[in-house]
């Protein structure tokens, strides 16, 4: 039996570190992993070389720096992740392993807002198909991270406020999907993922405080506080859509007037444009319009990114974050309105935090939130588990 500061208990407590290590970061190499876990070179040797000859990691020569190195992940059939993310008009579902890498992801078209019954038939049926489609034992999934367009309550749960998801009124998205898919899942709002997202795959890499601003329906934040998502005692932080612009300004949706949320999101947008442009409108083709010259959609373009920009300036004399990451179709407007979100911050931030945050289009699109979905299962599953039924073998007093 092991006993709290044995050496056999000491060894399995640094197995565990360096494999929780590798599967936050995906690859690491022997160096970053000591910088990491703070174990010295040579124990940091020892245990990659006992984790390769398990099974647990696969160890693949590369480059740091300009000097030859090994890069560590964890072995490509050790398990897998599955992400599913609800859009208000998007179903999207990608599968992962457990180093990092998509194996399948799909997208359709679904009325998120209309039925949460429906919208878990059509996700639990499209997480079976790509799970079939890789071949990969569905004993093998670990986990599942699931995002919503919507606050979660921390406590219970449940979605925070009906006037965004009214068809989803009282309902548990995590336990909806658990009891279908009989693995653990874990839930949270599609802003936090797209920070999660950025973070690990995206625009965010490198960065240990960023906020990530996603424009569509509504406007939300994720932020990201030393490497970590700060979600507020109740699950509600971020929601910078919210933040008062003008007392006198437009009913929102939350009761308030003037919230940044009816200046930049697409409901209150898109109807600016209608007289001239047609009922059609998406910011899709507003953004596209607005690339090839259109002046209307150019000016409200701009518009847009100066009220964003005045959130953001509120943001960073708060927070002080290193970066901002603009999501949602919206960034593809590049300088168009990134141009304007700097200029805002410029005038309403403190010089000081303002010099210091650079403003960014976010790299994976679309797929910001589901990714951030795969980040998350990855990042809440146990590392014991995939030590369990490890042998490892006899090892040196300093390991």
């Amino acid at each position: 039996m092991e006993t709290p500061g044995s050496q056999s208990s000491l060894h399995r407590a640094n197995l565990e570190r360096v494999v929780r290590a590798v599967r936050l970061a995906g690859s690491l190499t022997q160096a970053e992993i000591a910088r990491t876990t703070g174990l010295s070179a040579a124990t940091v040797s020892n245990i990659v070389r006992e984790l390769k000859d398990g099974g647990t990691v696969e160890v693949t020569p590369t480059s740091a720096g300009g000097r030859r190195a090994r890069s560590v992940s964890l072995s490509g059939d050790a398990g897998i992740v599955v992400g599913v993310d609800f859009g208000h008009t998007h179903l999207r579902v990608a599968i992962g392993n457990l180093a990092h890498q998509v194996l399948a992801e799909e997208s359709e078209p679904m009325d998120v807002d209309a039925s949460a019954s429906e919208g878990f038939d059509r996700a639990e049926e499209l997480v079976g198909r790509l799970i079939d489609a890789t071949g990969v034992d569905r004993v093998k999934v670990a986990g599942v991270g699931l995002g919503v367009p919507g606050p979660i309550d921390l406590e219970s749960g449940t979605l925070g406020s009906t006037s965004i998801l009214p068809g989803w009124s009282g309902t548990s998205p995590a336990e909806e999907l658990r009891g279908r898919l009989g693995v653990p899942v874990h839930v949270d709002n599609d802003a936090n993922l797209g920070a999660l997202g950025e973070l690990v795959w995206g625009s965010g890499r490198g960065v240990r405080d960023l906020a990530y601003i996603k424009v569509a329906s509504g406007v939300g934040a994720g932020l990201v506080i030393s490497g970590k998502i700060y979600r507020g005692p109740g699950g509600t932080a971020g929601e910078i859509g919210h933040i008062t612009l003008d007392e006198a300004g437009p009913v929102c949706r939350c009761g308030n007037r003037g919230c940044l949320e009816t200046y930049a999101a697409a409901r209150y947008v898109l109807p600016l444009l209608q007289s001239s442009h047609g009922g059609d409108l998406t910011m899709e083709t507003v953004v596209r319009l607005a690339r090839d010259g259109d002046p209307g959609c150019r000016r409200v373009i701009a518009d847009v990114g100066r009220h964003i920009g005045s959130g953001v300036a509120n943001l960073c004399n708060l927070l002080n974050p290193s970066r901002v990451v603009l999501g949602g179709d919206l960034a593809e407007a590049g300088e168009l309105v990134l141009g304007p979100i700097r200029e805002s911050v410029g005038r309403y931030a403190i010089p000081s935090a303002g010099r210091r945050l650079s403003v960014r289009p976010g790299a994976l699109g679309g797929r910001a939130e589901v990714l951030g979905a795969l980040a998350l299962a990855l990042s809440e599953m146990g590392d014991s588990t995939l030590l369990d039924g490890f042998q490892p073998a006899v090892t040196p007093a300093f390991t």
